[in-house]
């Protein structure tokens, strides 16, 4: 989701616009370290405590230098939840899809998305917060925030019915129940650790995760306690 740029140096065709394009990738590196920093903001104060003057404070910046790069504080809203995303896709999802399709691959999505939440219960968490603050409202901002945790959700989903496909986990389990129970851990999480400050919250969502697999997991075969070479015996009559 994140914005893709070709470097001047690589255009074949306007080779004498080369100053042009060096101040347009310079234009592209400042708004980058703009959304950065809106980043760390947001995480903190939320998408909706993000301002113009805020920004240009923390950056250095004029307030019009940080606005001409977006035009308005909707469009940075929306940058800084695409950032998100693609650091959330780099932390939990692709360093996941490194192990074996299945039950491994899902453990590593939650032991991923452990990791950067167990990070987020002191900075905190736009997926989260974001969802409080744009729950009852409309618009792109809310759109783009919501479909980002949708995606999310999509993966987690289709890896719960890779692990169907493969036996690992029960076929008459609907993947969407155990995609709510699971994503119910995450919320319960930084509500116990962030909010309450409960003790041993991490390792009871951890544990929960354990009881979710062991509940969902498809059973072992039954074998048979007689050998197939011999009559089950029965019971006398008397």
């Amino acid at each position: 989701m994140s914005e893709t740029s070709f470097p001047a140096s690589e255009d074949p065709v306007l080779p004498t616009r080369r100053a042009g394009g060096r101040a347009l990738q310079k234009g592209q590196q400042t708004k980058a370290a703009i959304v950065e920093a809106a980043l760390g903001l947001a995480t903190h104060i939320g998408l909706e405590g993000l301002s113009i003057g805020a920004l240009a404070d923390v950056t250095g910046m004029s307030k019009s230098g940080v606005f001409a790069h977006f035009g308005s504080r909707e469009e940075l809203q929306i940058s800084v939840i695409r950032q998100y995303h693609a650091c959330f896709e780099q932390e939990v999802f692709y360093p996941a899809m490194q192990a074996e399709r299945g039950l491994a691959r899902l453990r590593a999505l939650f032991d991923n998305w452990m990791k950067r939440t167990s990070v987020e219960i002191d900075s905190g968490c736009i997926y989260i917060s974001g969802a409080v603050e744009f729950d009852e409202r409309t618009g792109p901002v809310r759109d783009a925030l919501a479909g980002s945790v949708m995606t999310w959700h999509a993966a987690i989903e289709r890896t719960i019915q890779q692990c169907q496909e493969r036996g690992e986990l029960r076929a008459d389990v609907p993947a969407a129940q155990m995609l709510f129970e699971i994503h119910g851990l995450i919320l319960a999480l930084h509500y116990e650790a962030r909010f309450l400050k409960t003790p041993g919250s991490i390792a009871r969502a951890v544990t929960g995760f354990d009881n979710i697999l062991a509940r969902f997991g498809a059973a072992a075969p039954a074998q048979d306690t007689c050998l197939p070479t011999v009559s089950c015996p029965t019971t006398p009559k008397e």
